[in-house]
């Protein structure tokens, strides 16, 4: 039966739960359409160009997906198709089984009808004997007993009978499962074996019925009636005791079953979570895919495709944040929920009000650490912006002096031109005077000179070709001067990041700094858990804990004030002064009105205390009357003396309050002496303004610091003067209280006077924390005006300079105006690189628009995704809102918590709308430090440029001074020169030879032989002479280009330009001199080598030139590229700030989406009702076509299996069919109409809603500022609703007002602290500053530096004699405090003894009885309240210890928090070295190619100068042959060789030049990287310094902290010490008490004694008098036994009377309840068949919609239906004949349904299953039982698998066949189709679970067809009507419904889909139990939609 049930139920989920997988994909298509539809036109077209080339590019892509998208689409459209097939046959089969399981009811049912037919036989056997016995013995007078007897039995049976009803009736409501049909087949089997108890029971009475008449007939003792009663009463309770037990063996049942339909809901519920995330995952894959066209020539629809796609991926992205959020939220909601329970109690709502201060604390140090940090950047930013105006400055010089070497090397290379051209003019005259006496020779002479002009014009040709290649070289010169540039530019980036690097390192040092105060703060957090634990009060946990936030608050504190010392304003004027003084006087003349006020109100109160004494005065005097008179209140004088005791003390106040009142007026006084001092110091300052820059930025800072603290001070006075106002009007409203309450009990004037303390101790504290801020604000101020001296020196220096160098311009500048054509190709060449940078620029903001373009777009797809979720989510809350048909308890529940979720859902809502609101605060704050850092930054950039024209002034000047030497040493060579020409012509020509052969002979050795000349041994040594002489000169040389490349390794390293370049002009004059001596030693004989000499030197000159211009030119190029950087970089933060606003908009935006007005909110829920409508109308349209295409494909399939013989559908049915499609059709039309209404409202909507948009960005601007504005003063409301609220909780009790003393007793020993540290300080601090001043500047004056030390060192004195003045007044306000609590204990033991005389009074006047009984009641309510104190104490610490683990749980956070920011530490850092390891890479390459490009240079050179030099040597050759040809050749061989040792020495000196450079330039670049190196290692000083610092200081802070712990932890033990001491007293006082109330107690018991013993003798006297009354009764007890004996046996008829009247009244009562209750259940029952058959009337008129297309099939298939029609009644003949001929047989479907049973129930059961068919056929048991024994041969088993020919065996078929022609001939379609389901429903091996795109067509035979079970159709028809007992049809689970396995038969072509089963690569699912109704419900729904 199980296996045939699970296999039912099997069928039916799946076929479920395919029917819920395809409308999923419908509502997925569907929601799909509405979204395109919704999503048309909300994009817009940005820039036209960018649009097209976008809309180009996805247009291609788009067409290249569309192929893929469209054969996807295909593939899934035929899915779709046979899902909806496979749904349709799971309807059927569904409607089969249940058809068959309310049959199987039925059968139950009757079996049942059955049993309780032959129970209530059984009873009324059984009630017939018990009246026959009980008559037999008794006789007539015992009627009544049993009858009783007999009615309990039929009561005990009833109560069986109805126990199994009303399980029944009980289960029905709920979800029944397969163990509710076993648990009811075991009911009956246990009704059964009740049935045979009840027989032996029958047949047991009969027995005692004869007996008792054989017996006892003529006996009629009492003995035996009682003995009857006996046993009905045991019977009577053993009944009662059954019936308990049932009805508790029924609850455990019921609550077994809910908890089994409870695990069931859950995994169903499970089941649906995997489905919709499969479906999720399916409708993400088809939008990944995209959305298919819905026709391929639409092109426009392409990108509209594009971007839907594009935002679906968005949305689900979103999606996914959101749900974070949400989980965010959540867990933040929780958090709050527990929170908000904490806060119940008052102890711990001051616990978090001090918490919240202590996070706003917190929120400001990481406020302020921000700022340190930004400052800290802006310093280092300033130190390398002076060392980059330093390197700037050189670099400057440097260009400006090659630009003139430049200039001066192009003026002197024609002079040497000149002076060569010079040379052979004066040979030419040596030879023109040698041959004048030959007029042939003349005649030659002019041939030669003619010659000598074409030569000139060919070296003048070549000058100009030198020139060509020079400027060639300075265009490649500039090329490398670019790429350097670059280099520098690419360096400077590298070091940015290294800064950068430097920054997060610093940040997170301040990180890892915060995590260890709060490290610090979780420790003190453990210690207030231990002293929890410790000491049971609340009192010691509060104060530890504000001591702990206390010191908290002073480490913040400090850290407040070294962070506020680096932000200050560097510079104030001279106006500024005078302002602030005005401005002081102003608030001097406020100050003293204010004063003059507070005199007024002070006078005022003064007055008002008076009134309030008179008035104490007078009812003081009536109370005196009063308690003259009044003897009953002796205690009132008492009274009386403690409120005179209380004025006292508030006189004392109102002393105290005058004293703080004059101490107001002190310092109003000491402000005035001190405007004065001002005064005159600020004038003093004006003169020393104008005497001296200097001595006016000292006065300046001086007046400014005290400003400040006048500023400071006077907001101090204005905040004491409020707080004095608020003090007075409490102690206005305590008089007035007091004088209304003055009768009233001593308790509420107590309270008052707490009030007051409580102000009074508040206000000190505030006091008190407002003199630490003070004091902190000073200390800045001081350090502010020591930064401003230290300065003020720096600019002073600077300006001494500044001068020195401008009155060197001023002298300068007349000279040189001839170099202001550079400065303009200067200014050009910057205008071109400004013009480079600002295309760059350009390119960079058009890239950075673009890239807000997209984030534009990403918004608008991110609204779409928002719009679909919210679709989503109203959808999902439709489906949930749908109400089921019988609402279950379960479905309320879930309701209430998903509405306790929501509410948790908005609380974290606006949680995240708060915190958004403070990262909008925070990013305001970013930017506002953003624009102060660019103002910094714009400072800097003027100082540069300033520096800078500065710098090319002073270069200017320089080069004026070396070109002057220049020209000086031009004209000197002049002269030299014609001192030569004189040596020339005077000179013997022996030397010129001897000069001349050795350079020819160089020149053969250079030139391999190509001129052969023949020398002697004496020219050879005279070479080799010259060459050594060479060599020596050469070796001169390297000496001083070795002394140039120092000078010049010198210039870079100390870049000190001026000194060298003065070094410079020393030197060219010391040559000058050098020259004019050599001048005046001219001889005869060593000209020629003077003139040598100073030719070498020329050349070193200019070798010493070309390394100079070398420098100079790399740093101008280091500028440039410095420029070009800074330019960069403030393009890159301006970007930055751009894409930051625009963020910002974006959050505001966001923000406001999130909460949108109404407007929004009407627009939005309109779209969504009508797409929700659209969607509901597709699916109704969807699944009315698709079941109409399956309907005509089952009848298609029908009829082309069954042939000829088989049935059909009648004609009327067809043509209802018809009308219904035709009325389907209008209506589908009339919506699709509806639809492009819909369709076009919606665009509507949609360009309105873009106008909305619009105009809500332009409000949001507004209301941002009207939120931050509302949130600041809602913040401001808080807090002051928050300390109202607390002052009204301090006025408590006595506890609190000890723990506030205790902890201004802390506060002001930290206050002692801070004071002594402060002392140090300053001692400190003018050592600091007279040092800084000595060391910054030697011109400082003495007396300034006198001066400011003592004028900060007096101030600070003053400021600690009043700090302690006002100690000692804290000090003695403590007194006072201790005094008032003493006084109190003492008020009230004196009232608790007075209450005790009254007590003894009133119990000497009343009895010691009652006395006792108060007593005791008292001490039970003393019990009582105490243990009410404890529970409270003990629900604090709870509350206590749950904040504690709050504050764990926020410490680890952030500690996590901190892990996860070092690690992205590292992470950058590593990145950083990569950088680093690459730029050094590229820097080594960079050098390679610099290298390569000199060896090029070098060789182009050397390839020019041997051109040079072949033209030379041609020119000589021709000359040669011409003075050959005059026969002249030894003066031509003398000047050939004079000009070959010419060109050799240029040669050669040239190649030594060209060497040199390249060795100055490799060492250039040798500096610069040890240069970099050196800066690496600075800054890894400077970063370990700051590390070092940082650790000091957390050295000192950690010190501090210990030392204030151990302080804390004396004061903690002196004050254990005391409430010891307390303790101690309290000790004794009670152990007096208890000492009184024993002996009390002792009077009490004596008291008793007495009592007792006259208790005793009372009590035997009565003894007495019970014995003789004893006798008596003994007397009267045999009488009224007699008397008893028959009122019992009347008593005993009229109760058996009684109660055989109310068990029939009760009998009666039951049947007709019973009797409504069935009618009732027949009423429901019909009514949910009528609901079924019109939910199965309206869906097939649904299905007639798609019969439209099959009209040409229905007429070729009304033949058949014809045909058909004539075999259904030719059939029904058939039938109707054998109904008329097996009438009056066996039931047909009572003997189906057993038949069937007995081949569905497993092998091991089918017994109990053929037992069932013999009592139904009336075989008795033991028959069934003896054929059941011969099983194997001739038994009922193998007769029945006989007559089935070997099918009894196989209880489930595997492998069906087909069925043969005659079979089929017999059957109609529709027994035909239930048999299919039939088979179908046999469960097969479970199939694995696979995706859904391996999904095969159906290919399967169809199962085999018998006609066994012909008349199913009827049975199911006949089984429609339900009863209050059957179960729901829908039971099976959903793993069933179609086998999934195909069967291994060889006809799989054949049949049709329908028939086929599933393949095996479908996906199965899991079974899901669905209950009675609401699987019911689900059908409808179905066939509804």
């Amino acid at each position: 039966m199980s296996s045939w049930l699970g296999g039912i139920g099997s069928g039916l989920g799946q076929s479920l739960g395919q029917v819920g997988g395809s409308l999923s994909s419908f509502t997925g298509q569907i929601s799909n359409f509405t979204k395109d539809m919704l999503l048309e036109g909300v994009e817009e077209v940005g820039d036209a160009a960018t649009e097209l080339h976008v809309s180009n590019t996805k247009l291609a892509d788009i067409e290249g997906a569309l192929a893929s998208q469209k054969s996807e689409y295909d593939r899934l459209r035929r899915l779709h198709a046979e899902l909806e097939e496979k749904l349709e046959a799971s309807e059927i089969q569904i409607k089969g089984q249940s058809a068959e399981y309310r049959a199987l009811l039925q059968q139950k049912d009757v079996e049942i009808s059955h049993l309780k037919a032959r129970q209530s036989g059984l009873q009324e056997e059984v009630q017939n004997l018990h009246y026959s016995a009980q008559s037999a013995a008794v006789g007539p007078a015992m009627l009544p007993v049993t009858t009783s007897s007999s009615t309990t039995t039929s009561s005990s049976v009833a109560s069986y009978m109805s126990r199994p009803l009303a399980s029944h009736q009980g289960f029905q409501g709920d979800e029944m499962d397969l163990s509710d049909v076993i648990w009811s087949q075991q009911e009956i089997n246990r009704l059964s074996t009740e049935v045979m108890r009840l027989e032996a029971e029958v047949t047991h009475w009969r027995r005692m019925s004869q007996a008792s008449t054989a017996a006892t007939s003529g006996n009629g003792d009492q003995g035996e009636v009682l003995k009857l009663q006996r046993t009905t009463k045991e019977l009577r309770e053993e009944m009662s005791r059954e019936v308990d037990e049932h009805q508790h063996e029924l609850a455990a049942l019921q609550d077994a079953q809910r908890q089994k339909m409870a695990d069931i809901t859950r995994r169903h519920k499970e089941d649906l979570a995997e489905y919709e995330e499969r479906i999720e995952e399916l409708e993400e894959q088809i939008h990944g895919g995209g959305v298919p066209a819905t026709s391929p020539s639409d092109a426009s629809k392409i990108p509209e495709l594009q971007k839907i796609i594009n935002s679906l991926q968005e949305a689900a992205d979103q999606r996914e944040n959101q749900l974070s959020e949400l989980s965010a939220s959540l867990e933040e909601a929780q958090t709050k929920h527990t929170s908000l329970q904490a806060e119940k109690d008052e102890v711990q709502e001051e616990n978090t009000e001090l918490l919240q201060n202590y996070t706003r604390l917190q929120a400001s140090v990481t406020e302020l650490q921000t700022r340190v940090q930004e400052q800290e950047g802006k310093s280092l930013q300033k130190a390398q912006l002076d060392h980059e105006i330093q390197v700037l400055r050189t670099n400057l010089a440097a260009a400006e002096k090659e630009i003139a070497d430049m200039k001066s090397t192009t003026e002197a290379e024609p002079k040497e031109e000149v002076e060569h051209a010079d040379i052979l003019e004066l040979n030419t005259i040596i030879g023109t005077l040698r041959q004048e006496k030959d007029v042939l020779e003349q005649e030659k002479l002019s041939l030669q000179e003619r010659l000598e002009m074409a030569k000139e014009q060919i070296v003048n040709n070549n000058g100009a070709e030198s020139g060509d290649t020079e400027s060639l070289e300075d265009l490649k010169a500039e090329l490398e001067r670019r790429e350097k540039v670059l280099r520098n530019t690419e360096e400077e980036r590298d070091t940015l990041i290294s800064e950068l690097e430097e920054l997060d390192g610093q940040n997170q040092e301040a990180t890892q700094h915060m995590i260890s105060v709060k490290e610090q703060l979780s420790g003190q957090l453990r210690e207030a858990e231990a002293e929890l634990t410790e000491l049971t009060a609340e009192l010691n946990t509060t104060k530890d804990q504000r001591r702990a936030l206390e010191q908290d608050l002073e480490n913040q504190k400090e850290k407040v004030s070294q962070s506020a010392f680096t932000l200050n304003d560097l510079h104030m004027g001279k106006q500024e002064l005078e302002q602030t003084v005005k401005d002081l006087k102003d608030k001097l003349g406020h100050a003293q009105e204010q004063s003059r006020e507070a005199r007024r109100e002070i006078t005022e109160l003064k007055k008002t205390s008076q009134e309030r004494e008179e008035q104490l005065s007078v009812t003081k005097a009536e109370l005196d009357q009063a308690g003259g008179r009044g003897t009953e209140a002796p205690g009132t004088g008492e009274k009386l003396a403690g409120m005179e005791r209380e004025l006292s003390e508030l006189r004392r106040k109102l002393d105290e309050m005058r004293s703080s009142e004059e101490k107001v007026l002190s310092e109003d006084y000491e402000l005035k002496m001190e405007i004065r001092r001002m005064k005159t110091e600020s004038e003093q300052a004006v003169g020393k303004t104008e005497e001296l820059t200097k001595q006016m930025k000292e006065s300046q800072g001086a007046l400014n610091r005290t400003v400040r603290e006048k500023d400071t001070r006077i907001e101090a006075l204005k905040l004491e003067k409020s707080q004095i106002e608020g003090e007075l009007e409490q102690a206005e409203r305590t008089l007035t209280e007091q004088g209304k309450q003055f009768q009233q009990t001593i308790e509420e004037l107590t309270r008052a006077r707490s009030m007051d303390a409580s102000a009074l101790q508040t206000e000190h504290e505030r006091a008190i924390k407002l003199n630490q801020e003070k004091d902190l604000e000073i200390s800045q101020l001081k350090r502010d005006v020591e930064q401003l001296a230290s300065d003020h020196k720096d600019t002073n220096e600077m300006l001494s300079i500044t001068v020195a160098g401008q009155k060197q311009l001023t002298d300068l500048l007349q000279e040189k105006d001839v170099f202001m054509d550079t400065l303009k190709q200067n200014a050009s060449d910057l205008q071109k690189e400004m013009e480079n940078s600002i295309l760059v620029v350009t390119k960079e903001a058009d890239a950075l628009k673009r890239a807000l373009e997209e984030k534009d777009k990403q918004l608008g797809g991110m609204k779409e995704k928002n719009s679909h979720l919210k679709e989503e989510i109203d959808r999902l809350r439709d489906q949930q809102s749908r109400p089921p048909t019988l609402s279950e308890p379960r479905t309320l529940d879930i309701m209430t918590e998903l509405e306790t979720e929501i509410t948790q859902l908005k609380s974290s809502r606006n949680g995240l709308e708060e915190e958004v609101q403070t990262l909008r605060r925070t990013m305001e704050e970013l930017q506002v430090s953003l624009l102060l850092s660019q103002q910094s930054l714009q400072a800097q950039q003027t100082e540069l440029e300033q520096a800078h024209v500065r710098h090319q002034q002073t270069t200017l000047n320089y080069d004026r001074l070396i070109h002057a030497r220049d020209d000086e040493i031009s004209c000197l060579q002049q002269t030299v020169d014609q001192l030569r020409e004189g040596q020339v012509r005077d000179s013997p020509p022996v030397q010129g030879e001897v000069i001349l052969q050795e350079e020819k002979t160089q020149t053969l050795n250079q030139e391999n032989g190509n001129e052969k000349h023949d020398l002697s041994k004496v020219e050879i040594e005279r070479l080799v002479r010259g060459i050594k002489e060479k060599e020596t000169e050469i070796s001169l040389l390297n000496e001083k280009n070795l002394s140039l490349i120092r000078q010049v390794d010198q210039l870079v390293l100390y870049r000190d330009e001026v000194g060298k370049l003065s070094q410079m002009i020393l030197q060219k004059d010391l040559e000058i001199q050098a020259l004019h001596a050599r001048m005046s030693m001219v001889g005869g004989g060593g000209h020629s080598q003077d003139v040598m000499f100073l030719q070498q030197q020329l050349q070193a000159y200019a070798v010493e030139r070309e390394q100079v211009l070398a420098v100079l030119n790399e740093k101008t190029r280091e500028n440039s590229q410095l420029r070009s950087d800074y330019h960069r970089l403030m393009d890159i933060m301006a970007g930055k700030e751009a894409a930051l606003s625009k963020l910002q908009q974006e959050n505001q935006r966001l923000s406001n989406m999130s909460d949108p007005s109404g407007s929004q909110e009407m627009f939005k829920e309109t779209i969504q009702n009508l797409s929700r409508i659209i969607r509901e109308k597709d699916i109704e349209i969807d699944a009315l076509t698709q079941k109409c295409q399956t309907l005509v494909t089952v009848l298609q399939s029908s009829a082309g299996e069954s042939g000829s013989g088989s049935g059909g559908v009648s004609s009327n049915q067809f043509e209802e069919l018809l009308q219904e499609r035709d009325t389907l059709k209008q209506q589908v039309k009339k919506m699709e109409e509806w639809k492009q209404q819909v369709i076009t409202t919606v665009k509507n909507m949609q360009h309105e809603s873009a106008q909305l948009q619009e105009e809500l960005i332009k409000l949001q601007g507004q209301v941002c500022a009207d939120s931050d504005s509302s949130s600041k003063l809602s913040v401001d409301y808080a807090g002051l609703i928050q300390s109202y609220e607390q002052k009204e909780r301090r006025l408590g009790s006595l506890s609190q007002e000890l723990a506030q003393v205790q902890h201004t007793i802390t506060q002001l020993s930290t206050t002692k602290d801070v004071l002594l540290g402060k002392l140090d300080s300053v001692a400190q601090t003018p050592e600091v500053v007279a040092a800084q001043a000595s060391g910054a500047s030697l011109t400082a004056d003495a007396h300034s530096r006198q001066t400011s030390p003592t004028a900060n060192y007096e101030k600070p004195q003053e400021e600690i004699v009043q700090l302690r003045f006002q100690l000692a007044e804290k000090e003695n306000i403590i007194m006072t405090l201790q005094e008032n609590n003493h006084l109190l204990s003492n008020s009230a033991s004196a009232t608790e003894s007075e209450q005790r005389s009254q007590v003894e009074e009133v119990r000497l006047v009343r009895e010691r009885l009652e006395a006792l009984q108060r007593s005791m009641r008292e001490k039970d309510l003393l019990i009582k309240t105490k243990g009410d104190q404890l529970g409270h104490v003990s629900e604090s610490l709870r509350n206590r210890e749950n904040d504690n683990e709050v504050l764990k749980q926020a410490v680890t956070n952030l500690k996590e928090r901190a892990l996860i920011l070092e690690m992205d530490g590292r992470k950058l850092k590593e990145e950083n070295e990569l950088v680093a390891s690459r730029s050094r890479e590229k820097e080594s390459e960079f050098r390679a190619l610099q290298e390569t490009n000199m060896q090029v240079s070098l060789l182009l050179r050397e390839k020019e100068f041997e051109l040079s030099a072949v033209s030379e040597k041609s020119a000589t050759v021709e000359r040669m042959l011409k003075d050959k040809e005059q026969g002249k050749s030894g003066e031509l061989n003398q000047l050939l060789n004079e000009l070959k040792s010419m060109q050799e020495k240029a040669f050669a000196f040239q190649q030594e030049r060209d060497q040199v450079m390249m060795a100055l330039k490799q060492k250039q670049m040798e500096t610069t990287a040890v240069q970099s190196e050196l800066q690496h290692m600075r800054d890894k000083e400077q970063r370990l310094n700051l590390e070092l610092e940082r650790l000091r200081n957390h050295l000192l802070e950690i010190e501090d902290s210990y030392t204030r712990e151990a302080l804390a932890a004396e004061d903690r033990e002196t004050e254990l010490r005391r409430r010891v001491a307390l303790l101690d007293d309290k000790l004794a006082t009670s152990s007096s008490a208890g000492e009184s109330a024993s002996q009390q107690a002792s009077m009490q018991v004596e008291s008793l004694q007495e009592q007792l013993t006259g208790v005793v003798k009372q009590r035997d006297e009565a003894l007495i008098r019970l014995r003789t009354s004893q006798e008596q009764v003994n007397q009267y007890a045999v009488s009224l036994s007699n008397l008893q004996m028959v009122l019992e046996q009347f008593q005993q008829e009229e109760k058996a009377m009684y109660s055989a009247e109310l068990d029939r009244l009760k009998k009666e009562k039951d049947e007709w309840k019973r009797k409504a209750q069935r009618l009732e259940d027949q009423a429901s029952s019909l009514q949910i068949n009528l609901d079924e058959a019109n939910t199965a009337l309206e869906s097939a008129s649904r299905l007639t919609d798609q019969l439209d297309l099959n009209e040409e099939q229905i007429d070729e298939l009304k033949k058949q239906v014809e045909i058909r029609q004539e075999m259904l009644e030719e059939a029904q003949r058939k039938l109707m004949t054998l109904l008329n001929s097996t009438e009056g047989k066996i039931d047909k479907v009572l003997m189906r349904n057993l038949f069937l049973g007995y081949f569905h129930t497993p092998k091991t059961k089918r017994a109990d299953v053929l037992r069932l068919m013999g009592s139904v056929l009336g075989l008795s048991r033991e028959d069934v039982d003896k054929m059941l024994g011969e099983d194997g041969r001739h038994g009922v088993t193998g007769w029945m698998s006989n007559w089935l020919g070997g099918r009894g065996a196989q209880s489930v078929p595997n492998t069906p066949q087909r069925p043969t022609s005659g079979q089929g001939f017999n059957s109609s379609f529709s027994e035909m189709f239930v048999k299919f389901l039939e088979i179908e429903s046999t469960p097969s091996l479970p199939a694995a679970r696979l995706p859904a795109h391996d999904i095969k067509a159906l290919s399967a035979p169809p199962p085999r067809r018998t006609g066994s079970a012909a008349s199913s159709g009827a049975a199911g028809a006949v089984a429609l009507s339900k009863r209050p007992g059957e179960s729901n049809p829908f039971l099976a689970p959903r793993s069933a419904a179609v086998p999934l396995l195909a069967g291994s038969s060889s006809g799989s072509s054949g049949g049709h889909l329908l028939m086929k089963p599933i393949s095996d690569a479908l996906p199965t699912f899991t079974p899901v139990p669905v209950s009675a109704e609401s699987g019911g419900a689900v059908l409808k729904d179905l066939l509804k939609q």
